[in-house]
């Protein structure tokens, strides 16, 4: 049976973000080392981008590297970027394949020259898929984000291409990262952990969220579901009211 099957009459929400956590946990309770969770937390991406167009979302963002990551032991992060080689390389041409298109957000500067090399190749590569649009956001902060957006605008009004009072909500929105992106409708994140940890913080203001106490490596098609039907089971209404009283 298709995981759809359950939701043919429901709103299928248009964009699903979650932040991937739980890989060094799951490995440590196992005794293994911390890198076999995360290529176990490869396999579940393999999953979770399935189910996605399965279930008919349009959008998913995965929270893969923050810019915080960066302060973990550097054999670790060295690993990190060797897992991310081996992603790039062995699954873009099955993204495109199945209509799938990649796109990765965030200060990608800082990754290995390399690394930046592949990803334009896999967004050059997948850039007609209309499946998904999956973002990868590697090196990504949330309030770094929003300071660059405010940077930006600060460097337009200087040059006197913009003024202070033009600036709205479409207009700082227009300088982040996700341009193009709609906002997520649902946020998921897994382990237990409940918070946002910096992820998506002007985009997140009225997404809908699910914590998952599973960690990310036993994440599984039919925990997307779930969260899809939870999310179907919320009343959004945006700061208004449903009451017509």
């Amino acid at each position: 049976m298709s995981l759809a099957a359950d939701f043919t009459q429901q709103e299928v929400p248009t964009h699903v973000a979650i932040i991937m956590d739980g890989n060094g946990r799951w490995a440590r309770a196992r005794g293994l080392p911390r890198m076999i969770g995360h290529q176990r937390g490869a396999d579940s991406v393999r999953r979770t981008v399935e189910a996605a167009v399965e279930l008919g979302i349009s959008y998913i963002t995965l929270f893969g590297f923050s810019s915080e990551n960066w302060r973990r032991p550097a054999d670790e992060v060295k690993d990190l970027m060797g897992l991310l080689r081996r992603y790039l390389k062995n699954e873009s041409k099955d993204l495109k394949k199945n209509g799938v298109r990649v796109r990765f957000v965030g200060d990608l500067t800082r990754l290995p020259q390399d690394i930046v090399q592949q990803i334009e190749v896999a967004e050059s590569l997948t850039a007609e898929g209309k499946s998904l649009t999956l973002t990868i956001a590697l090196s990504y902060g949330g309030r770094q984000e929003i300071v660059r957006a405010a940077k930006r605008l600060a460097e337009k009004v200087e040059r006197g291409e913009l003024q202070p009072s033009e600036i709205d909500e479409p207009t700082f929105e227009h300088e982040l990262l996700t341009l193009g992106l709609p906002d997520p409708d649902l946020m998921i994140r897994t382990s237990g952990e409940i918070r946002i940890s910096n992820f998506l913080l002007w985009q997140s203001a009225y997404s809908e969220f699910v914590f998952i106490e599973k960690h990310w490596p036993d994440f599984s098609k039919e925990d997307l579901a779930l969260a899809v039907a939870e999310y179907q089971r919320r009343d959004r209404r945006y700061g208004t009211t449903t009451d017509s009283r």
